[in-house]
């Protein structure tokens, strides 16, 4: 009977510290999170994106500077933080001269060196970008890979899969550039610049419905970068899950494209290709991923604010108004 009060003692009190011990670690990774440095970066870039004959309903001027009020936008609108809001210094000069294959180049390369230099000189651990056209993503998920050494995924959430080249003198918007960049593959002068690259073998298309052109198309399937339909992540998350599992990896960036919703729930952006994913779907996925690893890096890009440029315009050329 002495004997095994001694050993009930004794597995009561290994119980008491292995509990004791797990709440201290759990304290330890919340304090450890709650030391990482966020900030808000406000990147109204626009230059990227040459759709001003897409958007009928604008002038050209007001389609091509939409992302800039579009970005301006979602900072309003998004909840008050306590991290340091960033916003990078974009160019207004609607005239953009193409070079290298890219419009708007010798503004994009400035605006790419600038915020680089912006975010260094920060040095966060986490980055939630507010564009802006796609290559927002561009500086920050680079950063991003070489602050946390490739030890990352990016999940690109959008209805096209942004991987044109400059060479292919199809397209000239550098939007539509995005992952090629962030792959390291592109123009040498603005890719010289980056930090660092993604390995296209941790590079996941969710919502991919519209590659535009036959050579995207097989450029994906030479790249070999998986994508997930929209039916694929319409009732859960697990293949994204799933697929982030496979590449072993603690640190995630997320792209998030507006156009990739069903243009018969919202149109926030400029592109309106049907059958897309709902709003609720994509908050789902993002907030399943942030379960079970470390978001360092998200986007929110391509808001078009079609609505509220009107309104602008209809405010400035009413009386006792400036």
């Amino acid at each position: 009977m002495k004997y095994f009060k001694i050993i009930i003692f004794i597995i009561v009190w290994l119980f008491i510290i292995s509990n004791n011990c797990n709440y201290c670690f759990a304290n330890q990774e919340n304090d450890m999170d709650k030391t990482k440095k966020t900030i808000r970066l406000v990147y109204p870039q626009w230059q990227g994106g040459n759709i001003a004959s897409i958007v009928p309903e604008l002038n050209s001027e007001d389609a091509s500077k939409g992302y800039i009020l579009g970005a301006y936008l979602l900072n309003y609108l998004a909840p008050k933080t306590n991290n340091k809001i960033i916003t990078i210094p974009v160019s207004n000069d609607i005239k953009r001269v193409e070079k290298n294959g890219i419009i708007g180049y010798q503004e994009i390369l400035e605006q790419t060196k600038n915020a680089l230099s912006m975010i260094n000189e920060e040095s966060p651990d986490k980055i939630l970008t507010l564009g802006g056209e796609c290559s927002v993503s561009v500086v920050p998920f680079t950063y991003l890979a070489s602050k946390y050494k490739n030890d990352i995924a990016m999940i690109w959430i959008d209805a096209h899969p942004d991987i044109t080249l400059p060479c292919d003198k199809t397209y000239n918007g550098y939007h539509a550039m995005a992952v090629t960049a962030i792959m390291g593959e592109g123009d040498k002068g603005i890719i010289s610049h980056l930090p660092a690259k993604i390995d296209k073998s941790n590079i996941l298309f969710v919502g991919l419905r519209d590659w535009e052109r036959k050579e995207i198309k097989e450029r994906q399937l030479q790249y070999n970068i998986k994508h997930l339909s929209c039916e694929d992540v319409s009732n859960n998350s697990s293949k994204v899950l799933d697929w982030i599992k496979s590449k072993n990896v603690k640190h995630v960036v997320i792209h998030f494209d507006l156009d990739v919703l069903d243009p018969q729930e919202i149109i926030a952006a400029v592109g309106v290709v049907p059958k897309g994913m709902k709003i609720d779907e994509v908050v789902r996925i993002i907030n399943d991923i942030q379960k079970e690893y470390d978001i360092v890096g998200l986007t929110i890009a391509e808001p078009m604010p079609k609505v509220a440029i009107k309104l602008k315009n209809m405010l400035e050329k009413l009386p006792l108004v400036k």
